[in-house]
């Protein structure tokens, strides 16, 4: 399929008087997390959290930390979540991609709102039970 990259709008949640910061992410269906290189980190004054284990595609692992909350914006949708601080270039995982209800065009390599849920993002939440009430 190809590369697909797209832009975002990032923010900290927790300090509104920075200013936004507008990426141009790596949207990887693949990937789970969403991760920042450290100059975002820094920009954006992102507290950390803790520090993960990650798994690099070579088999190899390395602890990076995590920092958070992230504001995520792509056209009207939003989103919050933490970040993997690592690598030079934004990834978009498939965790924030679901929250925000974003989906994956292959034939034009862009990431879109769902065409489904144009105006408001959507999810499935089911109700999970060990025993009948």
């Amino acid at each position: 399929m190809g590369l697909i990259n797209t832009k975002l709008i990032l923010k900290n949640p927790r300090r509104p008087e920075l200013k936004p910061v507008e990426v141009d992410a790596l949207a990887d269906s693949g990937a789970v997390h969403l991760c920042i290189p450290a100059h975002v980190q820094i920009q954006l004054d992102l507290e950390k959290i803790d520090t993960k284990e990650v798994t690099l595609a070579d088999g190899s692992k390395k602890l990076v930390p995590y920092v958070g909350p992230v504001e995520i914006r792509f056209k009207n949708r939003i989103g919050f979540a933490g970040a993997l601080v690592m690598g030079d270039q934004t990834l978009l995982g498939a965790i924030p991609m679901e929250d925000m209800d974003l989906v994956v065009i292959p034939k034009t390599r862009i990431i879109d709102v769902n065409p489904d849920s144009p105006n408001v993002a959507t999810t499935i939440v089911k109700l999970f039970r060990l025993s009948p009430p």
